[in-house]
């Protein structure tokens, strides 16, 4: 009646840490990249101040505003906001986007260093990477144009995995591009350990998460990893990034970030049947059927024959839709014009009502018969 005695009970700081508990896996936040540069806050306040004052004492300047003509050079806005708060909203971007939560677990850092990554369209364009921006597999075909500031005298690695498609284990990636030992900024220099494999995400299974992720190496490294090339097996790029990234935290930093998100296309079906040599999976909800409650013998205020349509067969009701489109086509003669007012024209005063409507459908090119 009253429960287990005390000495059997669990207190009450139990019961309470049981209901509010939190895997420290996911809540205890550890920053693995490199501390932001120290600045002195009183002269970038001093710095401000004086632009402003010089921009209020610039007539030019509030003519050109209050006429709606004022240009703003996006370059020097763009550098601005990468050398002030551009790194800080690129980590919420990638928070919203789960991307720190999925690489590392409980590891963040924040991309100091800005990635310029282009991805040729074969056309005299160029498609960007941003933060999460959609870009389809067949503007992906081939290895992007990577860039970003560097002096001659470092070495970083270049990592895009894909977060969202591996085929068989839901904590793995796939590996689809690795540059080590990269001098500089010349990607085209390093040691390429896995080739690009272009995006393949399956149908059905929505938007699929693509991370680039540039390291800063401490020394030149030699990744315990197999040489894996474009007709390597799939199987040999599964991938985890949090448990590659223990291995080599010590000599490796993660300093710059950029993603895009894709979706599937028609190319992705040539890929798996031309690349892959395998069928191509595909994810499709099972709708279960509807419910049709059973007949009446007289229903009351629904339509007589949209009423029976609910207990005939489907591809008989599309046959007569289809005969009766195709009943005044003819192959070489024009169409009759469309009624101007085709709600307007009589309908005979005998026809039932159920028939008005259908025929009214009709007129308007409503309901089933344009989808046949």
């Amino acid at each position: 009646m009253r429960g287990k005695p005390p000495i059997f009970c669990r207190s009450i700081k139990e019961r309470l840490d049981e209901l509010n508990y939190k895997d420290e896996l996911y809540t205890k936040r550890t920053d693995i990249g490199f501390p932001p540069e120290k600045k002195c806050a009183s002269t970038a306040r001093i710095n401000r101040l004086e632009q402003t004052k010089k921009n209020k004492n610039d007539k030019s300047l509030e003519q050109l505003a209050r006429k709606g003509i004022l240009e703003i050079d996006l370059d020097k806005s763009k550098e601005d906001w990468l050398a002030s708060l551009g790194p800080l909203h690129k980590k919420q971007i990638a928070e919203h986007y789960a991307i720190y939560e999925h690489l590392y677990g409980e590891g963040f850092f924040i991309p100091h260093l800005h990635l310029d990554i282009f991805y040729d369209l074969k056309d005299g364009n160029c498609l960007p990477v941003y933060y999460g921006n959609v870009i389809k597999p067949a503007e992906a075909l081939e290895s992007p144009i990577v860039s970003f500031e560097s002096d001659g005298n470092t070495l970083w690695t270049l990592a895009l995995t894909n977060l969202d498609g591996h085929l068989k284990e839901n904590n793995k990636e796939y590996v689809h591009w690795l540059i080590a030992n990269i001098p500089g900024n010349s990607i085209e220099k390093g040691d390429v350990i896995v080739d690009y494999l272009r995006p393949f995400p399956l149908k059905g299974t929505g938007y699929h998460r693509y991370a680039f992720v540039l390291y800063k190496q401490d020394k030149e490294i030699s990744y315990d990893l197999p040489q894996i090339t474009t007709s390597s097996p799939l199987e040999d790029r599964t991938f985890s990034t949090r448990d590659w990234y223990k291995m080599y935290q010590d000599n490796i930093t993660p300093i710059g970030l950029a993603f895009y998100q894709t979706d599937w296309d028609a190319t992705v079906k040539d890929f798996f049947h031309k690349t892959l040599n395998q069928k191509e999976p595909i994810y499709e909800y099972d709708f279960p059927a509807p419910y049709i409650k059973p007949q009446e013998w007289f229903p009351l205020r629904e339509p007589f024959n949209l009423y029976m349509d609910k207990y005939r067969d489907p591809k008989q009701i599309n046959k007569e839709y289809l005969l009766r489109k195709l009943k005044n086509e003819d192959p070489f003669k024009t169409p009759p014009p469309p009624l101007k007012f085709p709600n307007a024209q009589y309908l005979p005063r005998n026809m039932p009502s159920w028939l008005k409507l259908h025929e009214k459908k009709i007129r308007n090119h409503w309901g089933r018969v344009n989808d046949v």
